[in-house]
């Protein structure tokens, strides 16, 4: 059955004319097929983004801060306490007090962790390439503008 798009006041009716439907959706068959890429190196998309955050904050300067890496992830305090824990037992990253505030954690990524998330953004590289194919580009600037407020500065 095909939806209309005139609704009352020109409003869209069923999910099928949302934007928003469609990107949520897509959205879940870019993770669930990065996941499945990413299996063989025993990660899943929430340990990847994490570490690859951690490890290009990393790089700005001075370690960063457990929230820093949360923010830039886009995972939840409680979530990223949780999966850093997990990637620190498997020596991928170390958390260390920060010097003047102690309830502040500093994030470092490990000799092991920069090459398994090396070989992690290779594997998202491929990954955006299978999804989207030439309109990568074209996507990625449509969809920056919408999410810029949740990246942090």
């Amino acid at each position: 059955m095909a939806e209309s798009s005139d609704g009352p006041r020109g409003i869209p009716r069923g999910p099928l004319m949302s934007p928003g439907f469609w990107l949520h959706h897509a959205a879940l068959e870019w993770r669930a097929t990065l996941e499945r890429n990413l299996r063989p190196l025993g990660l899943t998309p929430t340990q990847f983004n994490l570490l690859a955050s951690a490890g290009w904050l990393g790089r700005q300067g001075e370690l960063p801060t457990q929230q820093q890496v949360a923010d830039m992830s886009g995972a939840d305090r409680m979530m990223a306490s949780k999966v850093i824990r997990v990637l620190e037992e498997r020596e991928l990253l170390a958390r260390r007090a920060d010097p003047v505030d102690a309830r502040v954690l500093r994030i470092e990524i490990t000799t092991a962790g920069r090459e398994l998330v090396g070989k992690g953004v290779q594997i998202a590289v491929d990954t955006d390439a299978q999804m989207f194919g030439p309109a990568g580009e074209q996507l990625r600037e449509q969809l920056k503008p919408i999410a810029a407020h949740r990246i942090p500065d």
